[in-house]
């Protein structure tokens, strides 16, 4: 996972995280330093599609993870809980913009990394 290291944009954007507090919404997220995060893993981003499409017609989170990711995270997607700098950087990135949710009604949002094509959602910020 070392390969997001050498970007260091996704660093300096912490002020900017910052600013968008004030647009409104919920307030904003209080600053963690690890979360509890899940993601759906997909090669194909024709898949991803198809996993995003059962998720917006209300299938859990867990459930689709465990039809269609592709890596080892079997239990419903779990990584478990991950410290700061220890995942993709922009994969982080968006987990860290994510509120926290519950498998059956997830907020998520989906990235493309060198791993793949990720649906990722976060259970817990702490």
């Amino acid at each position: 996972m070392g390969k997001g290291g050498g970007n260091q944009k996704g660093k300096g954007k912490d002020a900017g995280d910052a600013g968008e507090k004030g647009k409104g919404g919920k307030g904003g997220l209080k600053p963690a330093t690890a979360l509890n995060v899940r993601h759906i893993l997909c090669e194909k981003y024709s898949k991803k599609e198809e996993a995003l499409e059962k998720l917006r017609n209300g299938a859990k989170f867990d459930d689709v993870a465990r039809e269609f990711s592709e890596d080892k995270a079997r239990q419903g997607g779990s990584l478990g809980w991950k410290v700061r700098g220890s995942l993709d950087a922009s994969f982080e990135k968006a987990a860290y913009e994510l509120e926290p949710s519950t498998t059956n009604s997830p907020k998520y949002a989906d990235i493309k990394t060198g791993f793949g094509y990720h649906i990722i959602m976060v259970e817990g910020r702490r």
